[in-house]
């Protein structure tokens, strides 16, 4: 078995993904390992899931930095001292700037939940069921300048029940998110994907 692709994630919140990641990642015949959890946000409840897992952690504030670019900058330099191959972008809600997502292009990736190219950017769910679409779902793929742009590499698919609230929805397209995720990542990992513009 060749060596493990080194990983770092990105998030804003609680993880509920880079936990399905980390998890993956425990499997001996697991094609990554998770090097390090990157917030935007001190207090991110996923940093002390990370820290139990004994995962290196880090935490930088936009309010510290005079612009966008500077920002990136530090954050590339975080992800650079860690050595990684790829970045899982997992909550992490921030637009990044186009030099970064160039930086990292065909390494960096995003799960969104919707099928894309269906219901870029925020409020997915709703939107959706505005829309009374009979299927929802989510999306792996590249992260590009352009926002939820990149190619996808999987999704995963429910169906939308006529009961369905933005809640329920979510509910069940995060199901499918943990289990898509792992996938897509090991995917690439495994030289099974990559970039092509």
């Amino acid at each position: 078995m060749s060596l493990k692709k080194r990983v770092a994630i990105l998030i804003s919140g609680r993880g509920s993904n880079m936990g399905a990641l980390i998890e993956a990642a425990r499997a001996p015949d697991y094609p990554a390992q998770i090097v390090g959890v990157f917030s935007n946000r001190a207090a991110a409840p996923g940093l002390d899931v990370a820290r139990s897992e004994g995962i290196a952690t880090a935490s930088l504030a936009q309010s510290r930095f005079e612009t966008r670019q500077a920002f990136d900058d530090a954050l590339t330099a975080v992800l650079e001292e860690w050595d990684v191959d790829f970045i899982c972008l997992a909550g992490f809600m921030r637009i990044l700037t186009p030099s970064f997502t160039n930086h990292w292009l065909g390494r960096a990736i995003n799960i969104h939940p919707s099928l894309l190219p269906a219901y870029k950017g925020l409020d997915t769910h709703a939107r959706a069921l505005a829309d009374q679409v009979s299927e929802a779902g989510c999306t792996v793929h590249f992260v590009t300048p352009g926002l939820d742009e990149g190619p996808s590499i999987a999704q995963a698919r429910v169906p939308v029940l006529s009961d369905d609230t933005p809640d329920t929805l979510a509910a069940r397209v995060l199901e499918q998110e943990h289990l898509l995720y792992p996938e897509a990542l090991r995917l690439l990992c495994a030289g099974d994907v990559t970039y092509r513009r």
